[in-house]
């Protein structure tokens, strides 16, 4: 079996793969404050949890943007199954080709979902993942990254308007029966959330009109399904475990070993 994790800066995506089958999903917070003893400690208890014996894990891969838990997560690999992880970034075979002015810019969640998203839908495609960051990655009819585009995230957004408005309040993330708001807390509501879909909307038809192409549009990431329901139009599938498939399929490329 094959242990693959997503590190992001809001939380730690885990999937364990039975060859091409996710069988167990879960969560981590991501939290620097946490050692490699705690790390270990929960990652193989919810392993356990999920009926999967640290001794049937044949390989493991991750993808991180915290570089700080990078080398927490590559030990705790190597002291729970005995061999170093796969690492997105750090010399893995991808199988796209990066069409970036710096390659090394891209973030690996956004390497893994572009091969994710070409694997099962095709190209040209946007993969729109709604994590910390909002972000739009463009993939190309022949698989390759192209760019995208990246805004603050729903929670994120949310958080810095009541933080810097003085008489602003923190409400429940979910949409307001109406776009127009009665009172404070519903005219958040509906600025966050229905305001963040037709950003996305709007954000999507800009991309296929720069580009004059249609795209096979992906949501993946936390927020999608707080948002999904209000975007009209543009979005053709979800994928929750989006970053989870494309590490799988960088584990199978590089030969990453998947166990008994």
């Amino acid at each position: 079996m094959l242990v693959a994790a997503d590190i992001d800066n809001t939380r730690v995506a885990v999937g364990v793969f039975d060859g091409a089958e996710l069988r167990a999903s879960f969560t981590l917070a991501t939290d620097l404050r946490r050692t490699e003893d705690e790390y270990a400690f929960l990652l193989a208890g919810l392993l356990r949890e999920h009926g999967v014996a640290v001794a049937d894990v044949g390989g493991a891969a991750l993808a991180s943007v915290v570089p700080a838990l990078s080398d927490t997560l590559v030990h705790v690999a190597e002291r729970l199954f005995g061999m170093a992880p796969l690492v997105v970034g750090g010399g893995a075979r991808t199988g796209i080709r990066i069409a970036t002015q710096n390659p090394r810019e891209v973030g690996e969640n956004r390497i893994v979902n572009a091969v994710a998203a070409f694997h099962l839908h095709g190209g040209p495609a946007i993969v729109v993942d709604f994590g910390t960051a909002t972000s739009f990655d463009v993939i190309g009819d022949d698989g390759a990254y192209l760019g995208g585009a990246i805004a603050p995230g729903l929670a994120l957004g949310a958080e810095a308007l009541t933080d810097r408005a003085a008489r602003l309040f923190r409400v429940e993330l979910s949409a307001p029966r109406l776009v127009v708001g009665r009172g404070t807390g519903s005219a958040l509501q509906s600025g966050i959330v229905l305001g963040h879909a037709c950003m996305v909307e709007g954000m999507v038809q800009r991309i296929q009109d720069e580009t004059n192409c249609e795209h096979v549009v992906v949501a993946t990431g936390e927020f999608a399904p707080l948002v999904l329901p209000y975007i009209r139009r543009g979005v053709q599938f979800v994928e929750p475990h989006l970053s989870l498939v494309g590490l799988r399929l960088l584990a199978e490329l590089n030969a990453v070993g998947s166990g008994a």
